[in-house]
């Protein structure tokens, strides 16, 4: 460490990491005014802020499996919070984010755009609630920042006509129903037809559409969903599909 520099805390890098999972992956640089606005929280340079954020990125599975490189000198550190977040994605996003708010001078709850008149004033169930819309509201914007806004199957990034998919369904896997890896960007119509089991993704990541759909006549059918059977996704820049999570779906979910 250099002469004036000041060693990172842990705090520092939950926030980093927070910010990392919710930037699509061009933006780690020191000009987004959001790695500018965590610099200014945490009395950081951006220009440190965004090394931060390419160091986490040189630790992340899915851009080493794409032969994407980070930063080389990744500290002691960086390591153990990024084992610590990837590890326990059922609390740390949460966790993240009260933390964030703390460095906000807000609440939790402001930070999240959640109104005050959704909630009881006070008690477990209020905090229940406040964790589900917080957790799911962060899952949003993790797979949107993966899929830098983008549909995996048929391209659309309209933000508004996504929606955040699981692959295990939430009720199914508590564990991971935060993980990014267990997610995806659908358009509505077929994240609804993903849920239903009427188009899958292979552990390959090719689209597979049911036979119910297919053999349906008419142009509607196959503009919606027989074009796309047999193509390839659009892989996201991080975070892609566990394979596992993918076999799952292929087998107990999708309709043949």
């Amino acid at each position: 460490m250099k002469r004036g520099q000041k060693l990172w805390t842990r705090e520092e890098l939950i926030l980093v990491i927070n910010l990392y999972c919710k930037l699509p992956f061009g933006r780690l640089h020191r000009l987004n005014p959001d790695v500018i606005n965590l610099a200014n929280l945490i009395t950081r340079t951006p220009s440190s802020v965004a090394f931060k954020l390419v160091n986490f990125a040189s630790l992340d599975p899915s851009l080493k499996a794409k032969g994407i490189k980070g930063a080389s000198n990744v500290s002691k550190l960086d390591n153990e919070i990024w084992n610590e977040f990837f590890n326990h994605w059922d609390t740390l996003p949460y966790e993240s984010e009260k933390l964030l708010a703390q460095f906000e001078h807000t609440t939790v709850e402001q930070l999240n755009h959640i109104p005050e008149e959704d909630l009881p004033k006070e008690g477990k169930v209020r905090e229940q609630i406040v964790m589900a819309r917080v957790n799911q509201s962060f899952f949003r914007s993790s797979i949107l920042a993966a899929y830098n806004n983008t549909c995996c199957i048929t391209g659309i990034n309209q933000i508004e006509f996504l929606i955040a998919g699981h692959i295990r369904p939430w009720g199914v896997d508590e564990k991971n129903r935060l993980n990014p890896r267990n997610g995806i960007a659908l358009n509505a119509l077929h994240d609804k037809a993903f849920e239903a089991g009427f188009i899958t993704i292979t552990p390959d990541y090719t689209i597979k559409v049911s036979p119910q759909i297919l053999k349906q006549k008419g142009e509607q059918s196959y503009d919606f969903f027989g074009k796309f059977d047999s193509r390839k996704i659009i892989l996201p820049s991080r975070f892609l599909p566990d394979v596992e999570f993918l076999k799952y779906h292929n087998e107990e979910r999708f309709k043949f």
